[in-house]
């Protein structure tokens, strides 16, 4: 029974207010801001100890972070090898034909292996979506401040005026890639 509860999908309604109790949760029990991109800081301040302003400050005060940043590690490798689902993934008839239109047959994957492997990570298209996509995605939680979980769920809750404006952001820039960036991307051989 608990097997079958927790290795189903979750209802938004039902996953979304779990998610976003964990902001008051997390600044009630302990003054503690949501958010993972910070860990990558944390990890390379406690690993690499240089005298750059960026990575000089007490990183062991947000231990947390990182117990939190591995458990989200280990909870998706127990969901994908313990828990997973052997159904094909379920996407629109509309997206499996568009996908179909550029080579893409591998559509009931997670990630298609015709766009994500070793030797596709050779190609113009591998690389603007693997390492170009990679830096931008780096470059943009850098920029903004934060990445999208920590904005979108713990910024708008605290009525951060550049939270909101970072998710606008957020989400036009994805309505933007998705809809006229990524059919020319994925139009290239």
């Amino acid at each position: 029974m608990l097997l079958k509860l927790i290795s189903a999908p979750w209802p938004w309604y039902v996953a979304g207010p779990i998610i976003g109790l964990t902001v008051p949760l997390l600044l009630l029990l302990g003054n503690r801001a949501f958010g993972i991109s910070s860990s990558l800081r944390h990890i390379c301040a406690a690993c690499f100890p240089a005298r750059l302003p960026f990575f000089t400050y007490e990183w062991k005060k947000e231990i947390w972070n990182l117990f939190f940043a591995a458990g989200i590690v280990i909870g998706g490798f127990i969901a994908s090898h313990l828990l997973a689902d052997p159904s094909p993934v379920q996407i629109s008839p509309k997206l499996e034909n568009a996908l179909g239109e550029f080579g893409i047959s591998d559509h009931n994957a997670l990630l298609p292996s015709q766009l994500f492997n070793w030797p596709a990570l050779l190609t113009i298209r591998g690389f603007i979506l693997i390492i170009v996509g990679g830096f931008l995605v780096g470059f943009g939680t850098r920029y903004a401040g934060g990445c999208t979980s920590g904005h979108s769920i713990f910024g708008l809750s605290t009525l951060q005026w550049p939270s909101l404006v970072a998710t606008c952001c957020f989400m036009a820039g994805g309505f933007i890639m998705s809809n006229l960036v990524l059919p020319f991307i994925l139009s290239l051989s």
